[in-house]
């Protein structure tokens, strides 16, 4: 496959498996043994660990969007930087529901083989999403 082609899949795995939780795509756009190297723990691998893991994302946040700022490709990899957006109204990581709006962005490598992702690594600001949800204190604020 090309960067170009691998790049459209990278496209159509925030856009139809991500943003509209489309998952009876993720046969077209992933390998049954998927490796997501960032998962949490205990989560299990492979297309339906991921479905798993990105339904419970989005029961937490109902109206997740995604949105990609930039996408390089090059070999068999794709690199995305990417912005999400969500409103917590499920439980997260332990976290009950707080009602906020909240913003992140983050960095995805996906791996692509034969037009399916392979594996990928995501690293999001996660120090930043937490001081959202209120579960870290943001320096210079009061705890009031």
């Amino acid at each position: 496959m090309s960067t170009e082609e691998n790049k459209a899949v990278f496209r159509r795995i925030y856009e139809e498996f991500l943003n509209q939780g489309n998952f009876d795509v993720g046969k077209d756009l992933f390998v049954t043994n998927y490796v997501n190297h960032t998962i949490p723990p205990g989560q299990p691998q492979g297309l339906e660990g991921q479905t798993q893991f990105i339904a419970a994302v989005r029961t937490a946040f109902p109206d997740l969007q995604f949105t990609i700022e930039d996408i390089i490709a090059e070999g068999d990899k794709v690199v995305g930087h990417v912005t999400w957006r969500g409103t917590h109204q499920g439980e997260f990581i332990g976290i009950e529901p707080t009602g906020k709006k909240v913003t992140a962005e983050g960095v995805d490598i996906i791996r692509f083989a034969g037009g399916k992702a392979v594996e990928n690594w995501y690293f999001g600001d996660t120090l930043v999403l937490m001081q959202q949800l209120g579960a870290i204190p943001t320096p210079g604020e009061s705890g009031e």
